[in-house]
């Protein structure tokens, strides 16, 4: 792994003229994806997380500030993918097939991926990181592959098909169709420690430096980071220690007026209520080393985007390449492996070791590390390999401030997200912000224009949904998109933003809630009494969205 200086990254990006017209050629198109990270925690939103290769991506690009994703991990990916909503792909909720049309727990054939829309258009397509679309991730046979990314589009790929992982030795790890291990992989042999967010970083720059320049590419790279289990480096983590230690709400408080100056938030915006009392909090160390850990992580996988981007840059395409930043969900409030008992650190290793080829777990945790010591959870300091715990719903509310609630629901807490679009010689504006509503489904949309593509009535034979997104191209030129309505369901958790206004449900028979977001995003107010007529026409838009789209029949009876 090449380490660098993240603040001379963009020592290259200098002021360029506008292009009008039609383009030269079809630009290269990555997406960059995060795992389980809050609204608030990289620097260009607020954060004091230090991110300085996204925040130069924004110094010269755009910032979308009322950007939305499905508020959990596989619906995101699904949609990001497709352009549809995620019921209409048959991932409504996460990798089980319930048995009904919106609920597979795979991508379906009735749509397509951005790779495999793009392919036809002359580009080459990648991908590195989590996949996570599909529940056959350990096939028995090729057709059990038939939702794998070469499958879907790819002609290469390095990550997980699995959804959560050991980022020292993860499981279902995959080079192109092949599983493998961290350590029989052929082509990738770190100079260090293996961790996977240095590997999707790595293995993205790769494909970069191999690639034939006279095609134009796309790729997809999707982070685990900041996901569960809490895994980082020591060097990293000793960047933000004791940076926590004052407690939730000084955090709070910090993100929330660098926000407002940075303009990511409303001048009026206000704190949703601070979840965690730190005076109560027994063990202050191993709560705090639990954001350190965290933040620890968001800042490996910007230094890996950094070299995602040098390696742009010796190819001569950082200029001639979109870029999106965004996040799957809002901070995640799980409490995964927090309350364990506490089991000390063994002396020594106390299992047996695993041989190299085996790939020994395919859940989302191991029971064990490779040479033998047992896995930890509980009050354990996070970050090595044995350990295996996440950070919790009181740093899950840090990561999501001002909002309320957390990933799982579609309260702004659960499905707001940064949107950072930095294309040199296809936006003219920079430094600048964009407050037009957008969702996930408008990436198809806007990589098909700007690729020239066709998105297929049929393909392989079958219908295609027609796309729901709008192109962010307008949005890009500071115009507006024709489009004043979004929707949301998860779990029973359901929403529907009309303009202003958005209508809101907890799920499990939860009522709904009515905000003007203009002037309440953090959602304090609830006017569904003070104005019934618009809560009863929304709610009635939202039934007539849900019958459309595959969310009913929904195997939850509350729907």
């Amino acid at each position: 792994m090449v380490q660098m200086n993240r603040q001379l990254v963009f020592g290259f990006l200098v002021a360029v003229l506008p292009v009008s017209g039609a383009l030269a050629k079809q630009p290269n198109i990555i997406v960059i994806l995060s795992d389980d990270m809050g609204y608030s925690d990289i620097g260009c939103y607020g954060g004091e997380i230090e991110t300085p290769v996204l925040d130069g991506l924004a110094k010269n690009g755009l910032r979308f500030t009322r950007f939305y994703n499905t508020g959990r991990c596989c619906p995101t990916r699904a949609s990001l993918l497709t352009g549809l909503y995620p019921h209409q792909t048959g991932l409504g909720a996460m990798v089980q097939d319930k048995g009904l049309d919106g609920y597979r727990g795979d991508l379906n054939n009735r749509c397509v991926t951005i790779a495999e829309v793009l392919k036809p258009a002359g580009y080459t397509t990648y991908m590195a990181g989590k996949w996570h679309v599909t529940k056959h991730k350990n096939p028995k046979d090729d057709a059990d592959r038939f939702n794998w990314p070469l499958q879907r589009g790819f002609d290469r790929f390095y990550g997980i098909i699995n959804g959560a992982s050991s980022l020292w030795d993860p499981n279902s790890l995959v080079r192109g169709n092949q599983l493998i291990t961290i350590m029989n992989d052929p082509v990738y042999k770190p100079e260090e420690d293996y961790h996977l967010t240095d590997a999707i970083s790595d293995n993205a720059a790769l494909f970069i430096d191999e690639h034939d320049e006279t095609k134009p590419f796309f790729m997809y790279v999707a982070y685990t980071a900041a996901h569960w289990p809490m895994h980082a480096r020591e060097r990293d983590i000793a960047t933000y220690r004791g940076r926590y230690d004052e407690g939730y709400h000084p955090v709070r408080e910090a993100r929330l007026e660098k926000m407002k100056a940075l303009g990511v938030v409303e001048p009026n915006a206000r704190l949703s209520p601070t979840v965690g009392n730190w005076d109560k909090v027994e063990n202050k160390r191993w709560e705090s080393a639990c954001m350190e850990v965290y933040a620890a992580m968001v800042d490996q996988m910007d230094q890996g985007i950094g070299r995602i981007v040098q390696s742009l840059e010796k190819k001569g395409q950082l200029d001639h390449t979109l870029i999106l930043f965004l996040q799957d969900n809002g901070g995640s409030a799980e409490p995964y492996g927090r309350n364990e008992p506490f089991v000390p650190r063994a002396e020594k290793p106390t299992l047996k070791p695993i041989p190299d080829d085996v790939i020994h777990y395919f859940s989302s945790e191991p029971k064990q590390t490779r040479d033998g010591w047992p896995i930890l959870k509980g009050q354990i300091m996070p970050g090595p390999a044995d350990t295996y715990i996440g950070y919790g719903r009181n740093w899950a509310n840090v990561s999501n401030t001002p909002h309320r609630e957390y990933k799982h629901w579609m309260h702004e807490g659960g499905i707001s997200t940064p949107l950072i679009a930095h294309w040199p010689k296809g936006i003219q504006a920079t430094n600048e912000l964009r407050t037009e509503p957008g969702h996930l489904i408008d990436l198809m949309a806007t990589c098909v224009e700007i690729s020239g593509a066709n998105y297929p009535a049929r393909y392989k034979g079958q219908a295609i949904t027609p796309m729901e997104g709008l192109s962010l191209v307008p949005v890009f030129e500071g115009r507006p998109l024709d489009r004043d309505t979004l929707y949301w369901e998860h779990e029973g958790k359901r929403a529907v933003r009309k303009g202003d206004w958005k209508l809101v449900a907890k799920g499990r028979g939860g009522t709904w809630e009515l905000y003007n977001v203009a002037d309440d995003r953090s959602e304090l107010n609830n006017l569904a009494d003070v104005h019934p007529e618009r809560a009863e026409s929304m709610a009635a838009m939202w039934q007539a969205y849900a019958e459309r789209t595959l969310v009913l029949p929904s195997p939850r009876k509350e729907l």
